[in-house]
């Protein structure tokens, strides 16, 4: 018994044993990595892979734009929006100005470090050191672009940080870290625009050359064709007349969209003072160095800076004041396209009174041949009355109804001769009638 209860411990030892090595086996080891998570980041169908892609379509795609800055430099490149974003520092909402559903559209909004520009065919984000152009490559762009590589180099040039000319002109405002220069007016002289405003002015010269040469060759186009439809109104004539004016047409809503757009700035002039991003750019400069200075509250030595004449003090004096309601600068500029715009319009507005009078004309010649038809048609109806009555006497003796004149011999001739003279003559009669009464013209 004792040999058997041992053999029984034995093997029930083992079994237990045996039965306790699965549930160690079944633990994963240790040291194993995790398979779902290396599926999931290296398939391109699992989670992972969908977030991804996700992603990627929310960045949008990108677009050719090209870097232009205040010293003439350019580059270009294909950013997508939040790039864009980031470097104009402007809501994504501004993007969508500049897209293809706004081609024609024309605004010029002004933001905190930006200028977003869309007029016609220029599509431009502007900031006091450089300006992004959309589609840099197209064929209406390039003017633009040749512009600018032409005209800010030599109105912009480069200076080194912290080197002063004492020739020039210019005033200079200290940081701490770099010199700055202050579009300010010197001795009675006009100051030079600023950079944001050098762009907008070669984006309205390109805009308003570009408008004004195709209301020039409308109208190169437009009086042959006029004058064509008043020697001879055809159905050709007639659609090419139809086909100008709808061009015509077009043509003055572009460039009332353009003006009505610079009309709206000139009309505010808080809207005016956003768009001069030099002179806010200055001004955080100005601010983010006297919060510095007085918060270390460290009296820092600076450069000497050369003695400004009287009238300068004073403009550096009131500049914080004034600056702010000083918008002459811009509405001189904005007033010089504004006025070109107008007469841009003045012409598509000459050419289209020319239309209506061709038309009126041409309308005035179709009554005309439309009252002579009716006068053709009244004389006709009273003749076929005349002939009427001479039947109507015919018609009547020819029922066989006894008569002595059937009888009497030689009475035909004479009879039928009377009743045509009687019938010409109410004929003239009732034709003077209408003479006399003016429904028939001379």
């Amino acid at each position: 018994m004792g040999k058997t209860s041992k053999g029984k411990g034995l093997l029930s030892f083992r079994s237990s044993s045996l039965r306790r090595r699965p549930k160690k086996a079944a633990d994963p080891p240790p040291s194993s990595p995790p398979q779902p998570t290396i599926g999931a980041v290296g398939s391109p169908v699992g989670g992972g892979g969908g977030t991804v892609a996700k992603a990627k379509k929310k960045t949008g795609v990108a677009r050719l734009w090209m870097r232009f800055n205040r010293s003439g430099q350019s580059e270009l490149a294909e950013l997508d929006k939040n790039a864009i974003i980031k470097l104009a520092a402007i809501p994504a909402r501004d993007l969508r100005i500049l897209g293809p559903l706004f081609s024609h559209s024309s605004n010029i909004l002004a933001r905190e470090k930006a200028m977003v520009v869309n007029l016609e065919f220029i599509k431009a984000i502007v900031t006091a050191e450089e300006v992004l152009i959309l589609d840099p490559l197209c064929q209406e762009v390039l003017p633009f672009v040749e512009q600018l590589r032409q005209q800010l180099p030599q109105k912009t040039q480069p200076r080194p940080h912290g080197h002063v000319d004492e020739q020039e002109n210019e005033l200079l405002v200290s940081t701490g870290r770099q010199w700055l220069p202050v579009p300010e007016s010197a001795d009675g002289l006009q100051a030079e625009l600023p950079f944001e405003f050098q762009v907008l002015e070669i984006a309205l010269e390109v805009v308003c050359t570009y408008l004004d040469s195709s209301v020039a060759d409308l109208e190169r186009g437009a009086y042959p064709v006029l004058d064509e439809l008043a020697r001879n109104v055809s159905t050709k004539n007639l659609e090419h007349v139809r086909s100008l004016k709808s061009n015509l047409t077009r043509l003055l809503a572009r460039v009332q969209k353009v003006r009505d757009e610079i009309e709206h700035l000139l009309d505010d002039n808080q809207d005016m003072a956003q768009l001069y991003l030099t002179r806010k750019w200055l001004q955080n400069q100005q601010s983010e160095a006297l919060l510095a200075a007085t918060a270390s509250n460290i009296l820092t030595t600076v450069a000497p800076v050369p003695q400004l004449s009287s009238n300068r003090s004073v403009s550096l004096a009131n500049s914080n004041a004034e600056d702010d309601s000083d918008v002459e600068d811009l509405e001189m500029l904005l007033e010089a396209y504004f006025m070109q715009l107008d007469g841009t319009r003045n012409k598509i507005l000459s050419v289209r009174e020319y239309i209506d009078d061709t038309e009126d004309y041409v309308n005035i010649q179709l009554d005309s041949h439309r009252n002579e038809l009716i006068q053709l048609q009244l004389t006709l109806t009273i003749a076929s009355f005349a002939v009427a009555v001479e039947t109507l006497i015919a018609g009547a003796f020819g029922m066989n109804i006894p008569c002595t004149l059937y009888n009497t011999e030689g009475v035909f001739w004479p009879f039928v001769g009377g009743t045509t003279a009687v019938c010409i003559l109410l004929f003239f009669f009732i034709y003077g009638y209408a003479r006399w009464k003016k429904l028939l013209g001379s």
